[in-house]
Order: C-alpha cells, then sequence, then structure tokens
C-alpha cells in the first residue's frame, strides 16, 4: 500500500511541476504542449532536465537513481493533464505515452559507463555507426486457452517474455497467442560509438548498443552525431543455448535524443557542430576577421609546424570551409566541396599536413590507402547475431558535411577506390548488397595524398605516368599539387632552422598567430557563410575561362568546364573565410592564381613546355595528334587496298610531317605502336594495322 501510496503522491507532485511550470515570459510551458498534444498527434513530451531541477531540485536529483519510477508516474502526470483537456485522446494513447528527459546534465563519456551506473539514467555523446530495420517488439501479449477460451496476458520484463505454462482457469497446457489482445510498439537497435575526437590515442573506441522504441525510432542515421538519454540495462550473455552463464552485458535504453550543437528536434536543422561558439568567441573571430592581415595570420596558423608550403595550406583551409552548396529548383545540387590532391616526393610532410587538417577542422576524419577497403570508406552490410541486417556506416558516410583525409592514396586497390567516384561529385554514396538499397549522403571533402609510382616524381613525365591513378578521378580534384624536394642551399637552411628550433624548444617554437582551439571555431563559424558572387568576380572568372579555351593550336582544348565550377567554389570558399558576404574581384582573382599555379607544375606538357590541362585527363595535345599523324601517314602508304607498308619509308614519311622533332623521335613513336599493338609485322620489314 505505502509503495502505492508514494507512486501516486509522486504523479500528483509532477502533475503540479507540469500544470504550474511557467517559463520566463511567463507562459505555462508544459500545460500548453500538453495541450497541443493532440492537434500535432504526438505520442512524447520532452521534459527539460534544467526546468524540473529550477522547480523542484530533490526531484530532479531522485530521477538519475530511480528512472523508472519516475518516468512511469511522468507519464501518469501527463495522462492526468490529458484526461482534463482531451479526455478522448488519453483514452487513444493511454499504453503509448512517454516523457522524454531533454537537456540533461548528467554526461558521461562511453569510457565511464560500467556496472555502477545499471538502472540509472545517464547521457552519452557519440556517433551512430550502425542501426537496424525497425521492427514491431511485444509489450504485452495475451494468451488465449483453447479449451475455455480465457485470455491470460504476458508482460516484458527487459526484452524477455514469460510465456504463462497453463491456464489459470481449467489447466489447459494449450495456449495460442491473441493478435487482438496484444500491444507492440516500434523497435530498433542502434549502436553509438565514441566520437573520433574524444578517442585516447591507442585504445579501440568504445561502443555501446542502444534500444530505441515508439516514436525515437528512425530519428538518427549513422553517421549523425547525437547526445542520447537514456537507462542502462543489462542483459545476460548467450554463449551456449543451455549453459547458465553468470556474465552479463550492458545495454542501454534509449530514453531522448539530440543532436550535438543543435537542440532536439526537426531532422533538418541537425547540426554537425561539436563546438559550441560563445558570444565572446564570436567578437574574438570577427576582430581576427576585421584586420587587413586576416588572409595571411590564417594561412600562417595553419599547421605552423610545418615550413613553408603556404600555397597548399591555402588551399586546404579553403577546402575547410568549403562553398556553399546550391540546390536546384528540380532538386539536383550543385557540389559545394572542394577535392585537393597532393602529390610529391617522400618526406615533404604531406600526411602531416592533412592529419593536422583532420584533427582542425569542424568534423575531420584520417585514414590510409593500404588499411582501407571500398566497405570501410563507403558501407557496409552485415547481419547482428540476431539476424538482423544492419547497414554499417563507413569513413566518408561518417565524415557528412565534413572532411576525409585519405592518405597514400595510390595504394588503394583500383575496385576499393572506384567507390569514391560518386562520392566525389555527386556527394552521395550507393548501397545495394544483401537486399538493402540506401544512398546515403557523403557531402564530404576529400583531401587525399599519393606517391609517384617510383618514388620519387620524374619530372620528365606527365602527372598521369608518374602517378598511378584513373583519370576520370583525377579530373574530379579541383586542385593538384606536385610538392617536390629540390635542394636549395636557402630555402634548405631555413627548414633545417626551423625543424631544429622545434626539436630545441619545443614550448615556444612554432607558436600559431592564432590560438588553435579559436582557430578550430573560427573555421566552424566561417562554414555557415553564404556568399553571393559580383559581377566583378563573374567576369573575371568567365573571362580567364574563355582565355584558357582559346585555340592555341588545331583543335587544343585546355580546360573543361569542371575547372569553371572549380573556379566559383575556390573563390567563393575564399569569401567564406574572411566572413565577407560578397564574393569580391580579389577572391576570383586568388582562385584564378590557385589553378594557375596547379597548371604551372601539373598541367605542363613535358613533350612541348606548354600549359595544357588534356595531361590531366589523360593524353596531352602533342600525344593526340602524334598518334592521329601516325596512323594518317600509315593509311595513305598503305592505300585502300591496305598493303604492306615498309618500315623505312614510314619513318621518313612521319619525320617529314613536322609533328616530330626529328627522325629519332619518329622512330620511337614507331616503336610505341608497335608495342601498343597498333601495327604488326606480317613479315620482316614490312608492317600492317591491326
Amino acid at each position: 500500500m505505502a509503495e502505492q501510496q508514494t507512486a501516486a503522491a509522486l504523479a500528483d507532485q509532477l502533475t503540479g511541476f507540469l500544470k504550474a511550470f511557467k517559463d520566463r515570459d511567463g507562459n505555462y510551458k508544459y500545460f500548453d504542449r500538453i495541450n497541443n498534444m493532440m492537434a500535432t498527434n504526438a505520442l512524447s513530451l520532452v521534459v527539460d532536465y534544467i526546468d524540473l531541477d529550477s522547480f523542484d531540485p530533490m526531484l530532479a536529483k531522485e530521477i538519475t537513481h530511480k528512472p523508472d519510477e519516475y518516468l512511469d508516474s511522468f507519464n501518469q502526470a501527463v495522462l492526468s493533464v490529458l484526461q482534463e483537456i482531451h479526455p478522448d485522446y488519453e483514452q487513444e494513447i493511454r499504453d503509448k505515452i512517454r516523457v522524454r528527459i531533454g537537456n540533461y546534465t548528467v554526461q558521461k563519456g562511453l569510457r565511464e559507463i560500467n556496472a555502477e551506473l545499471i538502472d540509472k539514467l545517464v547521457g552519452v555523446s557519440g556517433m551512430v555507426v550502425r542501426s537496424s530495420e525497425v521492427k514491431p517488439l511485444a509489450k504485452k501479449i495475451g494468451y488465449r486457452c483453447a479449451n475455455c477460451g480465457t485470455i491470460t496476458g504476458a508482460e516484458l520484463k527487459g526484452l524477455v517474455l514469460k510465456r504463462p505454462a497453463k491456464c489459470p482457469a481449467c489447466s489447459e497446457k494449450e495456449l495460442e497467442m491473441d493478435a487482438e489482445s496484444s500491444v507492440f510498439i516500434d523497435f530498433q537497435l542502434v549502436r553509438l560509438q565514441e566520437l573520433p575526437e574524444d578517442l585516447p590515442a591507442g585504445q579501440l573506441p568504445h561502443y555501446v548498443e542502444v534500444t530505441v522504441m515508439g516514436d525515437l525510432v528512425d530519428q538518427c542515421r549513422p553517421g549523425d552525431r547525437i547526445m542520447l538519454t537514456g537507462v542502462i540495462r543489462i542483459e545476460q550473455e548467450q554463449l551456449a543455448p543451455q549453459a547458465r552463464t553468470s556474465l552479463f552485458r550492458l545495454r542501454m535504453e534509449g530514453n531522448n535524443i539530440e543532436y550535438l550543437g543543435g537542440r532536439a528536434g526537426n531532422k533538418d536543422t541537425r547540426s554537425t557542430d561539436r563546438i559550441m561558439i560563445s558570444a565572446e568567441d564570436e567578437r574574438q573571430i570577427r576582430t581576427i576577421a576585421a584586420k587587413p592581415d586576416a588572409y595571411e595570420k590564417l594561412i600562417a596558423s595553419f599547421a605552423p609546424h610545418i615550413y613553408g608550403h603556404s600555397e597548399i595550406k591555402e588551399a586546404i583551409l579553403l577546402l575547410i570551409v568549403g562553398s556553399v552548396t546550391k540546390k536546384l529548383q528540380d532538386g539536383s545540387t550543385r557540389r559545394g566541396d572542394i577535392n585537393v590532391l597532393l602529390v610529391g616526393d617522400p618526406g615533404v610532410a604531406k600526411s602531416e599536413l592533412l592529419k593536422f587538417a583532420a584533427k582542425i577542422a569542424p568534423r575531420g576524419l584520417y585514414t590510409s590507402g593500404r588499411g582501407s577497403t571500398a566497405a570501410g570508406l563507403t558501407a557496409a552490410v552485415i547481419r547482428d547475431k540476431s539476424g538482423i541486417m544492419m547497414l554499417e556506416a563507413g569513413a566518408v558516410v561518417l565524415g557528412d558535411l565534413g572532411l576525409v583525409a585519405i592518405d597514400e592514396f595510390d595504394k588503394l586497390k583500383p575496385e576499393d577506390r572506384s567507390a569514391l567516384h560518386e562520392v566525389m561529385e555527386q556527394q552521395t554514396c550507393s548501397v545495394a548488397k544483401g537486399g538493402i538499397v540506401a544512398t546515403l549522403n557523403a557531402r564530404t571533402s576529400i583531401l587525399s595524398a599519393a606517391n609517384p609510382m617510383y618514388g620519387k616524381y620524374d619530372p620528365y613525365k606527365n602527372i598521369t605516368e608518374n602517378v598511378n591513378l584513373p583519370v576520370p578521378l583525377l579530373t574530379r580534384f579541383d586542385l593538384i599539387f606536385i610538392v617536390r624536394d629540390m635542394p636549395e642551399k636557402e630555402k634548405d637552411n631555413l627548414i633545417a632552422s626551423h625543424i631544429l628550433e622545434i626539436h630545441k624548444d619545443i614550448e615556444h617554437a612554432a607558436k600559431p598567430a592564432i590560438e588553435i582551439d579559436l582557430f578550430s571555431k573560427y573555421l566552424a563559424y566561417a562554414k555557415h557563410g553564404e556568399p553571393a558572387l559580383t559581377e566583378e568576380a563573374v567576369n573575371l572568372i568567365r573571362d580567364y575561362y574563355m582565355n584558357m579555351r582559346k585555340v592555341e593550336s588545331e583543335g587544343m582544348i585546355t580546360v573543361t568546364p569542371r575547372q569553371l565550377e572549380g573556379l566559383v567554389r575556390l573563390a567563393t570558399a575564399r569569401a567564406r573565410l574572411l566572413l565577407k558576404d560578397r564574393v569580391e574581384a580579389d577572391d576570383a582573382s586568388r582562385a584564378i592564381f590557385l589553378v594557375e599555379q596547379m597548371l604551372r607544375t601539373a598541367g605542363v606538357d613535358v613533350n612541348t613546355g606548354r600549359m595544357d590541362v588534356g595531361v590531366l585527363y589523360g593524353k596531352p595535345q602533342s600525344e593526340t595528334s602524334k598518334s592521329k599523324t601516325f596512323m594518317d601517314v600509315f593509311k595513305g602508304l598503305s592505300g585502300n587496298d591496305n598493303n604492306d607498308v615498309e618500315e623505312r619509308a614510314l619513318v621518313d614519311e612521319l619525320a617529314k610531317t613536322g609533328k616530330f622533332a626529328d627522325e629519332n623521335d619518329a622512330r620511337k613513336y614507331f616503336e610505341k605502336a608497335k608495342r601498343e599493338g597498333q601495327i604488326y609485322e606480317r613479315r620482316p620489314g614490312f608492317w600492317s594495322k591491326a
């Protein structure tokens, strides 16, 4: 009796809270919300923990230690308030009502969840790495007796239902389930894993299985960063069917889901920011951006422990901030993320730059080529031990709206690398495995580093011959930098001093111009800007594009519309980085400067010494015209009857065309055609077209 009395008293107390609590503006916050429940067809009510704490600190303290009693009483309290306002709706949702605790302050890390917290209410933050399909779970099952028709109910305890052994009325053992008198709710399994930035070095990430029910299902997708409030439960490990083991495992029963950085609620406004920016931070950020040397300061603060490479640092900063993703009327999007590739000799600090970028970006992941598979990069479908098929998110899905740094890009297996084609241009990642067909968002910038095929970069070969990467993938990078390790007395001296200074005095050396925490906040803040293009910027970019498309020699096309979009992205990202609301002429000219830098190093055709983006797209102009000339001359000599062509005559004719430097060059090309199987020897000294 005493227990019933206290439960009723507790429900009365909580009813008082729901009816009496006023917010700062004097509105009855919860009474109004309950009043609106029928209109919105809501099945749950979110109660702010801080409100409860300010109303009655004892209640708030007790709810942590006795969550089950309190949440049940809360449900009763909501129903009793509803009964006064909408009694018919109260009857309808009597079994489904849920009170959720929002803004909960007792927060623990995933590593701190242990046996002491069993049956306590805790809040943990983490990243959803997999979620199962939604299945119905029986809360209450009615069993009908085959003999006398009496219905016996069985309630759910934890995740186990005890079936009655016999009918209480006539002791008949044959009972069958009666669906009408049973109650089912939606149920889903979610796995929550530690956030990458919270992970201590050298440790495996901890995870916890979470069961979510009712209207919480399908609230979070793989890749979401959430704050989960729930009750810790235990369940017995099933090692062997008969073995009664005393080993248990912890599980969490979800009570409320909030998105990190943003307040709970709407899926569209879910925020990726882990970083909360206070008013004081905003003031400092604005001060930095207002200074005339802001741009130089920002570049200098990026990886100050690495000497030089200012253009690459600038490009990576633009990549972190990104451009605005434009949504068109028909639902298609224009990519706003920038992709950058660094190709270079060993030991020029490529990996350091990648690691620093992943650390400082508002949402960054670092992965290396050899240890990554297509499933690990995109998404995998796995079968859980309960037989449920689950979708597990890979790196680019977890890095959604952020940055993924892929080191050793050339070491990825070709079939794994092909998974990135779609991610880099369409910004989605499609999965069709094990009966799950899904398209996941992967709006991520890719920053990758690759080593040349033969160790060091060969300046006498074009980039496609130097790097073992397919052409379609190369064209998806907005900027490609070639980093070469050239001995120069002045520069080497400065680099040596810089490195030795860091080793000598680690406290004071390589201090950034802007402190690293503030720098991270600055970049997160800059990501929200939406600068508009001005007329001057548009004209500058258009003129440059038209200029590059001009025909220098017959049939020479240097840039494609993809480069044009790249220029717009870079210009917008620079305006965003400086917190401007318009993309001005100087932003456009800086974007053009970066693309020019790329063309000067990666886009020069080594045969002619001229700039030619064809180099990035497979064959440069000189190669294409040579192969065309070769085939034309061969056809001319063989005539309509396809006669055999004499080697000597062919080489002489080729040399006469003027497309080849001299006879040796012509002979070289002849050998190449022979190697590639374009021609074959019919009889000694005479050749025919394959």
